[in-house]
């Protein structure tokens, strides 16, 4: 029986290395999976014009030395890909959305040994992306300026180009070098999948400590039971804080804001007028007003209320206005002056931020409080359309992109 021992070596040797050949001098830098793993074309859901994406597919473009080839596992609908779909309020039409996105490494160009926190990288790692670089030396992963990432681009959130990987609501993003990434194999998916909304809570808090007067024993109001402020409160918990009352309108999110970790909550439809609300606020802290309030709704009536919560001498976090969402009444005297509020605002999260998101969803899933629950809705990429008006409808919480 004649037997190449030579050829089975190589072809061992090949399969060990990911399917790079071995002793081939032509063969590609890129390490990669086995062959026949990836294919030619991906398929991206592109926004074509205000409520419509398109399903279309483009050819797998070969990886540079500092490229990733990341195959998408999932992506949750943010506020943000609402407002693009509803207003394109950006003026990125056409475009492949999705920001909130995490899948596994399946090919990597040769210089890529480690992600941005210094973690190694290797095939089959599960990612996320935060920021793509640009020609700004303040934004790094320790800055201490804290400079959030307001000045950098972001998958998802990018103009079409010849690549067209550029979004994650994909079955495969081409991650290109310069851009930040990090290694999140030790968290589930459902976990990934909430990682870049709960970055945005982690600044709020972060920036909300920043005054000296949030502590374990504050009073602290939430206005707001959407993702946003759920997360919040679920941060605030892990942090040990104890009396937290939420507000917002529908029963269902106030009852879902106790499992996150409320003590107590305050329907507004059941007070008429702001004195009212406002006392609704009081009772739930035992006749005291908050120390302390977060803003996560996009409502200008919602801010121009949130001070009548807050003690003389408390603090307000304000994160609610991603976009221009109009301007709110509000009377500087009673509302600041007098009471010498604290305000801080915030918007996005830092590099730093983001790596402190992986340990708070370590802790919450510690102590049992339901993130999972956060995601009501999983959609295939085929019908991101209805996923798109189901966020709309507000019919649930977060809604995700799940590709099988």
């Amino acid at each position: 029986m004649d037997i190449n021992i030579e050829q089975i070596v190589k072809q061992v040797l090949t399969e060990m290395n990911g399917g790079q050949s071995v002793g081939n001098a032509s063969a590609s830098p890129s390490r990669t999976t086995a062959p026949g793993a990836i294919p030619k074309t991906s398929r991206v859901a592109m926004l074509t014009a205000l409520e419509n994406y398109e399903i279309q597919e483009y050819p797998i473009p070969e990886l540079g030395d500092d490229d990733i080839l990341v195959k998408v596992e999932g992506c949750g609908v943010c506020g943000t890909d609402a407002h693009e779909f509803k207003r394109d309020p950006f003026g990125l039409i056409p475009l492949v959305l999705g920001h909130e996105g995490t899948g596994e490494i399946v090919k990597m160009g040769k210089n890529v040994k480690k992600d941005s926190a210094g973690k190694p990288l290797n095939l089959g790692d599960k990612v996320v992306t935060c920021m793509i670089f640009k020609d700004n030396p303040d934004i790094t992963m320790f800055d201490l300026n804290k400079q959030n990432v307001g000045g950098a681009d972001v998958y998802g959130l990018l103009p079409d180009d010849d690549i067209h990987l550029n979004g994650w609501f994909s079955d495969y993003i081409l991650v290109r070098g310069g851009s930040t990434i990090f290694n999140v194999s030790d968290l589930d998916l459902d976990s990934r999948i909430l990682i870049e909304p709960c970055a945005v809570l982690i600044h709020a808090v972060e920036r909300a400590k920043t005054t000296g007067i949030l502590r374990f024993n504050s009073r602290v109001v939430v206005q707001g039971c959407g993702p946003i402020g759920l997360i919040c409160i679920a941060i605030l918990k892990t942090m040990g804080i104890q009396n937290i009352v939420a507000v917002d309108g529908e029963q269902k999110r106030l009852d879902f804001a106790r499992e996150m970790g409320a003590s107590g909550t305050v329907n507004f439809k059941d007070h008429k007028g702001i004195e009212a609300l406002t006392e609704g606020v009081k009772d739930q802290f035992g006749g005291y007003l908050a120390d302390f309030a977060f803003q996560c709704t996009g409502s200008p009536i919602a801010h121009a209320n949130i001070y009548k919560f807050i003690r003389n001498g408390g603090g307000l976090c304000e994160l609610g206005f991603f976009i221009n969402g109009g301007d709110a009444t509000i009377n500087p005297h009673f509302d600041i002056c007098s009471k010498e509020i604290t305000t801080v605002g915030s918007w996005v999260y830092t590099l730093r931020d983001y790596a402190t998101t992986f340990d708070f969803l370590k802790s919450a899933k510690e102590i049992g409080l339901p993130m999972s629950k956060l995601i009501t809705h999983r959609f295939p990429l085929d019908q991101i359309n209805e996923a798109h008006k189901t966020n709309l409808a507000m019919s649930g919480l977060k809604i995700a992109i799940i590709n099988e």
